[in-house]
């Protein structure tokens, strides 16, 4: 701030603070910068979208409805607009720890709206004569609305974000699927060798799982589009202009570009933070699912001479200080790391939605902050994982074919022809000898030559067909 402007004085019921000149939040924001100077984060850009989203809804339907001045509502969508164009977001600055329920978060938004609004009507910040960020920002509404809103609002765009990551690493291990279709390998149950299969089938796996993950995180996030906007202080609405309910969610439908609907009850949508719940654990399951594939491509690539090297992850650093050469599987690691933050996010969101008392919960900020981290590190490491990692996977055909023929569960498919325990007599003789059993099966004549080839097809091994016999 420039020595000749003067700051600028606030006041509000507990007293009057000094704020430089040039913010644009006010008094109760300055408060909470002093109160939690805890963890030096701000919130998430996409909370404070759905923020001023939900202010622009407010001024638009107090106006139409008479409450609200058409010059001041239209200052306060002009601001509004703007920092969702990306102005004043340095003003959005209390920290995700703060006072309970959002109350500083909200104010904050208030402030900064109330103070550009000031300025577009040609007034000085701080003027709250023209626009009051309470009176008039904070129109029909309370914290205890516009926050779970905000909350519901913010998640659903990250959402779509996420799903559009998990459709597209989806369709890459699709891909892989179809390239590594012909090529037969060992497979394997409580880390040793089983009966064989295709490693497309196994990337086949990877990513059914991730369609079913991204189908299920979909169904979660559909009741966060139930909105309790206009409940108010604890959902009896008052202080609400009349007609304020239905009109504002249509408004914040319009744009949000969500497809909102006004809850049933305003009470229970204030209370309950199941849909975030619900949401934070299917996202859970999502990071368990993705944690298993990262631990399988680390075993698979392992090595490579001393471990299975089945396939090859792109190379894209140095994998040692000391070692030259060492290659490492960062990009699975990374993504483990970040399934491993997810299910701790989790943790916290579970602990927060039963810690809410009768009329509201007051730990919606902490659930919204590890919400919107989930949503957010998922969603960059899934698309990081998938440029660097899945799409340049090349497989080792010839180590995975040479596993398969040393597998002594080849002899399973004699069960049909000789039984189990002379099956297994035989893995025991192919083992003791150091011979694959293919070897050993010739080398006691139990097969012609072509039924030998015929039983041990691998590729044929792969493929189950339950048509009856002809």
């Amino acid at each position: 701030m420039s020595p000749s402007i003067q700051p600028r004085i606030e006041r509000d019921s507990l007293g009057e603070r000094e704020l430089p000149a040039d913010v644009y939040y006010g008094i109760q924001t300055a408060r909470a910068i002093e109160n939690f100077p805890i963890s030096g984060w701000k919130p998430y850009p996409s909370l404070v979208t759905a923020t001023i989203q939900i202010k622009k809804a407010a001024a638009r339907t107090n106006a139409a409805l008479g409450a609200l001045d058409s010059r001041i509502a239209t200052a306060i969508e002009t601001a509004a607009d703007e920092i969702l164009a990306g102005k004043l977001r340095d003003q959005f600055v209390v920290d995700p720890f703060q006072a309970g329920a959002g109350t500083s978060h909200n104010m904050n938004a208030n402030e900064v709206l109330a103070n550009r609004a000031i300025e577009l009507l040609g007034g000085e910040k701080g003027d709250y004569s023209l626009v009051h960020p309470n009176d008039h920002v904070n129109m029909s509404q309370s914290t205890n609305d516009v926050v779970p809103t905000a909350m519901r609002l913010s998640a659903l765009g990250e959402v779509d974000n996420l799903v559009i990551t998990l459709d597209q690493l989806a369709a890459a291990l699709q891909t892989k699927s179809r390239e590594f279709d012909r090529i037969v390998k060992s497979g394997r149950t409580h880390l040793q060798d089983a009966v064989p299969l295709r490693l497309g089938q196994e990337f086949g796996a990877y990513a059914t799982a991730i369609r079913k993950n991204a189908d299920r995180i979909v169904r979660s996030a559909e009741e966060l589009k139930e909105i309790g906007l206009g409940g108010t202080a604890v959902g009896t609405g008052l202080n609400a202009v009349p007609g304020y309910r239905g009109r504002v969610v249509e408004e914040l439908s319009r744009i949000s570009n969500q497809q909102l609907r006004a809850t049933g009850d305003y009470f229970e949508a204030m209370q309950s933070m199941s849909p975030f719940v619900g949401l934070s654990s299917a996202l859970r399951t999502a990071a368990t699912d993705v944690l298993r594939i990262t631990n399988d491509l680390r075993l698979l690539s392992s090595g490579p001479n001393t471990g299975l090297a089945e396939v090859s992850l792109p190379a894209v650093q140095p994998g040692s200080s000391i070692m030259p050469g060492k290659v490492n599987p960062v990009m699975p690691e990374m993504t483990a790391m970040v399934c491993f933050q997810v299910m701790g996010n989790d943790l916290v969101v579970a602990s927060a939605a039963q810690a809410g008392q009768l009329e509201l919960n007051v730990m919606m900020p902490v659930i919204a902050f590890n919400l919107l981290m989930s949503l957010s590190i998922l969603t960059n490491a899934l698309r990081v994982f998938r440029e660097r990692c899945i799409e340049g996977i090349e497989a080792n055909k010839e180590r995975g074919g040479w596993y398969v023929e040393h597998s002594v569960a080849l002899v399973t498919a004699l069960n049909p022809r000789i039984g189990y325990a002379r099956a297994a007599e035989i893995a025991k003789r192919a083992m003791s000898k150091g011979k694959t059993i293919r070897e050993t099966i010739a080398e006691e004549g139990l097969l012609t030559p072509q039924e030998l080839a015929d039983v041990m097809d691998t590729l044929s091994m792969t493929e189950y067909t339950d048509e009856e016999s002809q």
